[in-house]
């Protein structure tokens, strides 16, 4: 296996398993799973990650390696509450997911809970998807999608979702420049233009931008992230739910440009390693 000596904070672990990407299996200390058409497996040993299935240069974007780190999380440390997320979850960067796979990926997580994400990407994976290394596939392309009907889309248990697929499968297919052309874009008007694909509605658009085209402005905000909000920086709101604009728009005039990153360590913190009793 290759090897890659990173400087500042990373934990892989977390950084896979805390609910922004949903293809990652844990076997023997080793992560894996299929990116950009191949299988990568990666272990983490202090500050050296031992990998294969990509290049240096992949793994350097993917996991975001190239940002200062600790610079952000200084910038976004404003209160106990982060401070403690921050403690607890150092190391957690946003992944640079493939955006098309990122896109489809979100439009699955609607009304939904991670193993049923999960299992309707595999599936349509291994029913679209180019076998990808061992029993692995690689995500579909937008082509490829776009050619298949409603019926083969939802027989990947997508339920209503599938026309929300195929249809953004086809903007995808006809549109060869639209990464290029949201990448390009200020967070309002990429958010805006993703929003136009029927079944896309703010928290959709938030996380295809945070995680498939690192805009950390975006700030998802999931019924986790409401309550969190809700109960520690407004006073409980008379015990109503904040919209979803009240809440994403606080965050960012609190966190600054990397908002995003405050919302996945409150999420992680609260969320993930709660559930591990750490």
């Amino acid at each position: 296996m290759k090897r890659f000596s990173f400087d500042g904070p990373f934990d892989l672990s977390l950084t896979v398993s805390c609910g922004q990407a949903f293809r990652w299996r844990e076997e023997d200390g080793y992560w894996s799973a299929p990116v950009n058409g191949s299988v990568w497996t990666i272990r983490q040993e202090g500050d050296t990650l031992f990998y294969d299935g990509c290049s240096e240069e992949e793994l350097i974007h993917y996991f975001a390696l190239d940002l200062d780190l600790d610079e952000i999380l200084s910038s976004i440390d404003t209160d106990p509450l982060i401070h403690k997320a921050i403690t607890a979850c150092r190391g957690l960067r946003i992944c640079r997911q493939p955006p098309f796979e990122c896109l489809i990926s979100y439009i699955c997580a609607s009304c939904s809970n991670i193993p049923m994400i999960a299992k309707r990407i595999e599936l349509l994976s291994e029913t679209f998807g180019k076998q990808a290394g061992g029993k692995r596939f690689a995500f579909p392309t937008a082509d490829v999608l776009a050619e298949h009907g409603m019926d083969e889309i939802r027989c990947c248990k997508t339920g209503y979702r599938d026309k929300f697929i195929h249809e953004a499968s086809v903007y995808a297919a006809e549109n060869p420049h639209w990464i290029e052309r949201l990448s390009a874009m200020p967070y309002p008007d990429a958010g805006c233009e993703l929003m136009k694909l029927s079944g896309i509605g703010p928290k959709v658009a938030d996380c295809v931008l945070l995680f498939g085209f690192a805009k950390y402005e975006a700030l998802p905000v999931d019924v986790w992230i409401e309550r969190i909000f809700r109960t520690q920086y407004f006073d409980g709101n008379n015990g109503k739910k904040l919209p979803y604009n009240t809440t994403a728009e606080f965050g960012r005039k609190h966190f600054g440009e990397f908002a995003g990153y405050a919302q996945e360590y409150l999420y992680a913190e609260r969320e993930i390693l709660s559930k591990r009793g750490e």
